[in-house]
């Protein structure tokens, strides 16, 4: 299993773990209200969708990367497409990141 393999196995496992928030309205209500551990915005998410999360993420000082394809995303969160989605959970989202940061391409950013 590749190093991006892993990295949607760990968002799968935090899906089934209850610890995701999948969808552009629910990404921004975890961020703003604070349960954000990661947010990941699908790299086939519009520019705006892209920018809006990144300035969110800076303002509320939550860790962003851009990574996977909307179906990807979709597929580990067990629905069809999704844009955008926040990590709750401190220990999984550090464990994400890690895989990130060996990929290399995930254009992370750590506020």
């Amino acid at each position: 299993m590749d190093d991006r393999q892993k990295a949607l196995s760990l968002i799968g496992l935090a899906t089934k773990a209850g610890k995701t928030a999948s969808g552009e309205f629910s990404t921004e209500k975890a961020v703003k209200s604070g349960r954000a551990c990661l947010v990941v915005v699908s790299e086939e998410a519009s520019g705006n969708t892209r920018k809006m999360f990144a300035d969110m993420c800076t303002y509320y000082r939550v860790p962003f990367c851009v990574f996977g394809r909307k179906d990807e995303l979709g597929s580990v969160c067990g629905k069809e497409m999704r844009a955008s989605l926040a990590i709750l959970d401190e220990g999984l989202a550090g464990a994400v990141v890690k895989q990130m940061n060996r990929i290399g391409g995930s254009k992370y950013e750590n506020q």
